[in-house]
């Protein structure tokens, strides 16, 4: 359905076209040279323009390049920014915080109240704090093989909870577990420390509870960094009854589901975890995270006097809870990520994928659309992928890289690492409808029909 040899054409014009018009852009990348990929971090370099667009602002939902282009961001700092960039609640907040001091070691009273919203929104009581969703992965993770004496951790193929060793393992076309391509320096053989089990297969979850030696299943309740993954009828409900069955927890990761709702898919599907780990969008665009533990879990790792939770434990930094973190998480909760802003992001995102879909409808194109409340994802198979493994062989680089390029090139950002568009309580319906224009142009210029 896709013109190959056109699709090459226009994705050299379109490379052409971003370096002509980002000179400013393009001569920084060029300098940085002391720099460890001429990056500040190494996934930046997920360009399809051959270099990226350096920032020069960010308010709401637009950002501005170095060369003076806006563009319509549905890329919110890979869901940092989904509340916006630099959301007035927050920033005065962050601005007092700061003059009053941001890193003393003491508490705060703004961190009970960011406990008790947490509870409101997510149902598990108890909580604690780490800058990033990667840490409170982390630190859970010991807790529960702390508590249950058991090695293992579950994780499905091609999950998404950052950089935690353990998740870096998936099925290959066989069924067999391996470690992730390209995963970096592991400490040890991933399949060691982990099982694996693809989403929505039930079947192959109990086959590796069975075994009896996992911890805790560690999960996003829809997979979405390798594309959105929404479950199957019954599937979350089949993964507890099957944890509980064999004496495994369950931590669901809602730092990405939470575009789900004020509660993420925990609240909105009505799930029932032992453990919530969160992450990014909570700060308002200051390093933020949490993990919330059911009070089960708490008295029993309070119960045994041999953990030392000071000294040796915590998520392992001095930072983590730190006053502004926590002044910026309070300002977002209770200010801009609201239960009424949600409920406007949900519907954005419903008018997007609407938009997608007239156009994958006029030209017949064996393509889907996947939305997870104010998220939402084109895919390159119809019908959508139901597991990662599928996810992961529908990508289509020069395609994806072609849409990439040709939308930034008319001002529109979407996350580099896929398709994924992100409403934020500040994106504007004509911003929804320029993408739905452009987007139609550029699948036009390459569609067979």
């Amino acid at each position: 359905m896709i013109d190959r040899d056109r699709l090459a054409r226009l994705l050299d014009r379109e490379r052409t076209a971003f370096a002509e018009n980002n000179p400013r852009s393009q001569a920084e990348y060029g300098k940085a040279g002391h720099l460890f990929g001429r990056v500040p971090m190494t996934w930046m370099n997920k360009k399809a323009a051959g270099f990226p667009l350096y920032l020069a602002t960010a308010r709401g939902a637009t950002v501005t390049d170095l060369d003076g282009h806006e563009y319509a961001d549905f890329c919110l700092g890979d869901t940092a920014a989904m509340a916006g960039h630099a959301p007035p609640p927050t920033a005065r907040a962050v601005q007092e915080r700061f003059a009053d001091g941001a890193c003393a070691m003491l508490p705060t009273p703004d961190a009970a109240w960011v406990g008790a919203e947490l509870t409101r929104r997510f149902g598990v009581t108890e909580w604690s704090f780490a800058l990033t969703a990667t840490d409170a992965n982390r630190w859970v993770i010991r807790l529960l093989r702390a508590i249950t004496g058991r090695p293992k951790i579950l994780f499905n193929s091609y999950c998404y909870h950052g950089s935690v060793d353990e998740s870096l393992i998936v099925l290959d076309a066989a069924g067999n577990s391996r470690s992730r391509e390209g995963n970096v320096g592991a400490p040890v053989d991933v399949t060691v420390t982990s099982r694996v089990a693809e989403y929505n297969d039930l079947e192959g979850l109990e086959r590796e509870l069975a075994h009896g030696d996992v911890a805790a299943v560690v999960m996003e309740p829809a997979l979405t960094n390798i594309g959105i993954v929404l479950p199957e009828p019954g599937y979350l409900e089949g993964v507890r009854e099957l944890t509980r069955r064999y004496d495994t927890y369950l931590v669901n990761d809602e730092t990405h589901t939470f575009s789900a709702g004020p509660g993420g898919a925990t609240k909105a599907w009505s799930l029932e975890p032992d453990v919530v780990t969160i992450g990014k969008a909570i700060g308002g665009g200051i390093p933020a995270a949490a993990y919330g533990l059911s009070t089960t879990i708490s008295d029993r790792i309070n119960a045994m006097q041999d953990l030392d939770l000071v000294d040796m434990g915590g998520v392992g930094g001095t930072l983590a809870g730190n006053a502004l973190s926590i002044a910026a998480t309070r300002a977002t909760l209770e200010h801009v990520l609201t239960d009424a802003a949600f409920e406007r992001m949900t519907a954005l995102a419903e008018r997007f994928a609407a938009g997608v879909r007239t156009v994958i409808t006029t030209h017949d194109l064996p393509w889907s659309v996947s939305r997870l409340g104010a998220r939402v994802e084109y895919r390159f198979a119809s019908p959508a992928p139901r597991n990662g493994g599928e996810s992961n062989r529908a990508a289509d680089p020069d395609l994806e890289d072609y849409l990439h390029v040709y939308l930034a090139n008319r001002g529109i950002l979407l996350t580099p690492f896929h398709n994924m568009a992100l409403m934020s309580p500040a994106t504007t319906e004509a911003q929804v409808d320029h993408h739905g224009t452009v987007f139609a142009e550029a699948v036009a210029a390459i569609a067979t029909t």
